[in-house]
């Protein structure tokens, strides 16, 4: 039984090219499995979030990050009674438009993409799902429905309009071109609020990666346990653990007091998501999406709280100088080769080369060279930096 504002599958808007129903799956759990079926899904395998790809098996990746943000979205929405099978379809295509190496490489590609229209992940998400997948008969792209594809351009909130957070706004009339060309084709309603699964699947990112960069930031000894004990809703997990488990094994210790952090998060979150459902009462889905405000969202004191820890991960782990000296090499990487790709698009590979000879511009070229260096997994760029370049590799396993 789903709520009256969850997305009705039943009720849902389509496809942008008409497909007929499944016999055995809902539209929502179609776009699901096309998304994990994909080759950028793929390639979240060998794309990181912090550490660059060689260093370590036991750190996340684009790939287990995004099954993390899944499993969270699907348990809060089952929770609130919303539709599970679009809130994991949302979270897991919410990262597909990532570029190699974390946010160093979009910030790479963002600054050379400047002159060209710039370069936003969420925005890429939207033209890999809409043009770059290129597998079916009838299509480009996966043919999702109206709601994943709002799900995946909204979920942060409203970008443009008066709703809008400034973090995540843009100006109307200077959308990223990939987020442009897609609403240009089908109205996503971009000055209102997603619907509350793709709300969730926000949410879920934030206790999915505030979780783990704790648990990796340890693992790398870029931080220790007696940290975090100094830290809001860390130090409080790991004091609970240490009075019902005094002596417990190091390893054991861990894993169940950043469990506590993971519980507590999800527990905040679908409590004030009980208590402002209750009192706005929504009627159906459009009911939330013109609120106009976020109705899945942390408590306040939590919300401080979390603020504190991020500040902590910030400048012990995002700009440990260790991190940092990787995130320059990498830097290089693309600086290097989207120029190279873009004085010789030759070097491109033959179903790259296809698309060329159809540009009418620099800005179109740009476009596909971005398109083709954001879609490298981390391995894959830094192999062929050294090969097209004539140089080692900038960083090197072990």
């Amino acid at each position: 039984m789903l709520a009256p504002f969850a997305c009705l599958p039943d009720a849902s808007r389509g496809r942008l090219y008409p497909e007929g129903m499944s016999s055995f799956r809902s539209p929502f759990q179609r776009d699901r499995d096309r998304i994990i079926h994909s080759s950028a899904f793929r390639r979240l395998k060998h794309k990181t979030q912090v550490f660059v790809e060689h260093e370590g098996d036991y750190y996340r990746t684009r790939l287990t990050h995004s099954i993390e943000v899944a499993q969270v979205a699907r348990t809060i929405s089952g929770v609130l009674g919303l539709n599970t099978d679009l809130a994991e379809a949302i979270a897991l295509a919410h990262d597909l438009g990532h570029t190699p190496f974390g946010h160093t490489g979009e910030d790479a590609l963002a600054r050379l993409m400047q002159p060209y229209g710039g370069f936003d992940h969420n925005a890429q998400a939207l033209r890999i799902v809409t043009r770059l997948e290129r597998h079916y008969a009838g299509f480009d792209g996966l043919n999702l429905t109206w709601e994943t594809l709002e799900g995946i351009a909204k979920h942060n909130g409203p970008v443009i309009g008066p709703n809008a957070d400034a973090k995540h706004a843009h100006d109307p009339d200077a959308l990223p071109y990939a987020l442009a060309e897609v609403n240009a084709a089908w109205d996503l309603e971009l000055d209102t609020h997603a619907s509350a699964e793709a709300q969730v699947a926000a949410i879920a990112d934030d206790v999915a990666y505030s979780h783990h960069d704790l648990h990796d930031g340890l693992r790398s000894g870029l931080f220790t346990e007696e940290d975090l004990m100094e830290l809001p809703v860390a130090g409080p997990a790991f004091a609970e653990v240490d009075r019902l488990y005094p002596g417990l094994e190091k390893m054991r210790r861990r894993h169940e007091a950043l469990r506590r952090v993971f519980g507590r998060m999800v527990e905040d979150v679908i409590a004030v998501a009980q208590n402002r459902l209750a009192g706005a009462q929504p009627k159906s889905v459009d009911d939330i999406r013109h609120m106009g405000t976020t109705i899945i969202r942390f408590s306040k004191p939590l919300y401080q709280e979390l603020k504190a820890v991020r500040s902590f991960l910030f400048h012990r782990m995002y700009r440990a100088p260790s991190v940092m000296e990787v995130r320059a090499q990498v830097t290089r990487v693309v600086d290097d080769l989207f120029p190279l790709f873009l004085r010789d698009p030759g070097l491109l590979p033959a179903e790259w080369r296809q698309d060329i000879d159809a540009v009418r511009d620099e800005t179109e070229l740009a476009r596909i060279v971005a398109d083709y260096v954001a879609g490298m997994t981390d391995r894959f760029a830094i192999q062929e930096h050294a090969r097209l370049m004539g140089v080692d590799p900038v960083v090197r396993a072990g």
